[in-house]
């Protein structure tokens, strides 16, 4: 009986461990906009994102004042005039890495994943989906995606004066470690 003690509670200690929810508070997003005349990109080292192992769920908020470009009048434009960040002033996600059973968080490796959800900025959210990779290395559990988002999807205007500046979509870069546990 004493036997089977011992085997049982490595067992559920480990089924904890497993169903742990990680974060971070300072993922990165940036996005970049490729035009004949002009290139744009803009960084963001504020997002929190949370992951959780068990489900598979996954969630992010990013503050749209936060994302920082090469010029300020570039930003200045981005948050007033584009974003309407006083207005809008986050921008989230929330889904689920689709077959994250397949995904073994104990175990070093890179798991190339398909994230399904809801993006939600300027105000509008739309369904999305979009390919990642999940890594992890030494217990650290990393995340990467990048993908293309229309601004016209998201009710963004571009003024006739500037569109040939800015790109019609945008491309999204997410990067995260997730170095704490909840």
């Amino acid at each position: 009986m004493k036997n089977i003690f011992f085997f049982i509670i490595p067992a559920i200690i480990s089924l904890q461990v497993s169903a742990q929810k990680v974060y971070t508070k300072n993922g990165n997003i940036s996005f970049f906009s490729k035009t004949a005349l002009e290139n744009i990109s803009a960084d963001n080292n504020q997002v929190t994102a949370i992951l959780n192992q068990q489900t598979g769920e996954l969630q992010f908020s990013v503050l749209i004042k936060a994302f920082h470009f090469k010029k300020a009048l570039m930003e200045e434009h981005f948050n007033e005039n584009y974003m309407e960040s006083d207005k809008y002033p986050k921008a989230t996600f929330k889904g689920s890495i689709a077959d994250g059973s397949k995904i073994n968080f104990t175990k070093d490796g890179n798991y190339p994943v398909t994230v399904n959800g809801d993006l939600s900025i300027h105000g509008v959210s739309n369904k999305v989906s979009v390919p990642g990779t999940i890594s992890i290395k030494s217990g650290v559990v990393a995340s990467v995606s990048s993908f293309n988002v229309k601004l016209a999807d998201y009710k963004i205007s571009i003024p006739k004066i500037v569109k040939d500046n800015i790109a019609e979509t945008i491309n999204i870069t997410v990067n995260c470690n997730y170095t704490q546990k909840i």
